[in-house]
């Protein structure tokens, strides 16, 4: 079907709508997440831990968010990369060098996030 200035029509939701329907697919992705992903509930875990250790050892709001911030990071690069397998998973499951270098890619930046939180928590509390 085109659109008006010959086009493809892609009748999209917007304004509020878009936001439920955004709203929604975040908790559905959320919980996929919990549910089928272990690192992800490992990371929760530890998330949990370090997220009021950081608000409870920063000084400052600065410290605080420099503390916190990471983790949440964490959490982020891990949602890409559990995405990024189930694709790679979705094409199919034989060995392949790409497919194998796009899992390996997503584990590299979630260590590298890990290694950002303890760079940041190094410079913040020993820097005092």
């Amino acid at each position: 079907m085109e659109a008006e200035g010959g086009g493809i029509d892609r009748s999209k939701p917007r304004g509020l709508v878009r936001l439920w329907r955004a709203f929604g697919a975040s908790g559905r992705g959320l919980a996929g997440a919990f549910r089928e992903e272990a690192a992800f509930r490992q990371e929760l875990c530890f998330a949990a831990l370090v997220i009021p250790t950081g608000l409870w050892l920063g000084r400052s709001g600065v410290e605080r968010a420099l503390l916190v911030g990471p983790v949440l990071l964490i959490l982020i690069v891990e949602l890409v990369n559990s995405a990024i397998e189930a694709t790679v998973d979705r094409i199919g499951y034989e060995h392949h060098a790409l497919a194998g270098l796009a899992k390996d890619l997503g584990s590299a930046a979630v260590f590298m996030s890990f290694v950002l939180l303890g760079g940041v928590w190094l410079l913040v509390l020993v820097g005092r």
